[in-house]
């Protein structure tokens, strides 16, 4: 039988001009995935030219120093340093370089809309809420690696979505890989949306152990090298519950077509079940480069620094369900999705206060559950729905506020 040909045409090197021109704005260039993100940038001008992807603004919050290093590299249109304490150095530090400065969290947030096609959010937590809703509203593609934006405020970031020409292209590798596999045309023929989790460092610890885990434990990911909130959410599982959340509001998915497996290797980033019993799913060496080059060429493909998989090398793939028992972060996240309205806000604020307590050894590892299920008990407001950013800004404050009275009682 003849193989049917879709396209016969020879092959001819794609023009990537367009792609490489845009100019990109990087929201926290001094954390992992804004250094991954710069370091993607590098890489393509080695590959295509000094001048691709030009960089309208980078911002931080208070690494002052590697902030000063980037700018001199890569030469933004401006730098940004969150505190305003900070300033005068800042000024100081880019004298005579012709690039513009400013400080504070309203520049932040103006930096967001400034005119730049491409908008990497990489600032963590509730934080990026602004900026990144800013970016949306002027319309950019926005490259979004914080998943708070869409736990906290799915349905507020969702309607600024529907009433710009924004463009969300995932940056976290879950999320990029459904965007690649997963066709909202085909979404009534989905039976399943799996994200997979390595585990984290506590996979196969038992839990008395898991009951006396230090800070430094819990950030010494095997697989992924990350900043240390995230990095404790990954050994909590709560990054994958966060991540569920941010499945259901970005690709309008169901509680019940979404799931979560355990696979150690972090090579298969998700899987697509049909009805027809096919499974698609995405494959890629752990490492952050990949989704962040993904998201700066879409639709096309640039080259990227990142690791390229073999797959002789990892030799074998596995899968095993999550315990829920022991990670009780991934249940308190599913019940904050089945529940809705505010409770994945306060589920979100209140993992952010237990995390940073833990990392500071107010409370032990197996606390953080119980400081999150605490709060999204007491805090009132929980069924309430999210009409606006400063409905659930209040909420947030209001359910941070909860989580650090339980955790003072933890200590006692």
């Amino acid at each position: 039988m003849r193989a049917i040909a879709a396209d016969r045409r020879p092959f001819e090197m794609p023009d990537l001009s367009p792609v490489l021109a845009r100019r990109v704005t990087v929201l926290g260039s001094t954390g992992s995935i804004g250094v991954s993100t710069l370091d993607v940038i590098e890489h393509a001008r080695q590959c295509y030219g000094a001048d691709v992807l030009p960089v309208e603004a980078l911002t931080a919050n208070c690494n002052l120093d590697l902030l000063v290093a980037q700018a001199r590299k890569v030469k933004p249109r401006i730098a940004v340093i969150g505190d305003e304490k900070l300033y005068d150095e800042l000024k100081s530090a880019l004298a005579g370089t012709g690039i513009e400065v400013a400080a504070g969290r309203a520049a932040v947030v103006a930096a967001a809309s400034r005119p730049s096609e491409i908008v990497m959010v990489a600032i963590m937590g509730a934080a990026a809420l602004e900026p990144a809703l800013a970016a949306v509203a002027r319309g950019a593609n926005v490259a979004l690696a914080n998943k708070e934006c869409v736990v906290a405020a799915g349905s507020v970031f969702h309607r600024a979505l529907a009433a710009s020409n924004a463009v969300v292209i995932p940056v976290d590798s879950e999320h990029n890989a459904i965007f690649q596999v997963y066709r909202a045309a085909d979404r009534d023929e989905v039976e399943k949306v799996t994200l997979t989790a390595s585990g984290g460092p506590f996979r196969d610890w038992p839990l008395e152990r898991m009951r006396a885990a230090t800070p430094a434990e819990a950030v010494a990911h095997p697989n992924w090298s990350m900043g240390t909130k995230i990095s404790v959410d990954s050994a909590t599982l709560m990054n994958k519950g966060l991540e569920l959340i941010e499945a259901h509001f970005l690709f309008a998915l169901p509680a019940d077509k979404l799931a979560v497996v355990v696979h150690p290797q972090s090579v298969v980033h998700c899987l697509v079940s049909y009805a027809d019993g096919s499974t698609l799913a995405h494959l890629s060496a752990p490492d952050m480069r990949t989704p962040i080059a993904h998201a700066l060429a879409w639709p096309r493909r640039i080259s990227s620094p990142s690791r390229k998989l073999d797959l002789p090398q990892v030799g074998q793939l596995t899968f095993e369900a999550p315990d829920h028992d022991r990670f009780g972060c991934l249940k308190l996240a599913l019940d904050s999705l089945d529940r809705g309205c505010m409770s994945p806000t306060i589920l979100n604020a209140a993992n952010e206060i237990a995390v940073d307590s833990f990392l500071n050894g107010r409370i032990g590892f197996l606390d953080i559950p119980r400081v999150v299920e605490a709060t999204l008990d007491r805090c009132p407001g929980a069924n309430i729905e999210a009409e606006s950013l400063e409905g659930v800004l209040a909420m947030d404050g209001r359910a941070r506020e909860v989580a650090r009275g339980v955790c003072r009682r933890m200590m006692v």
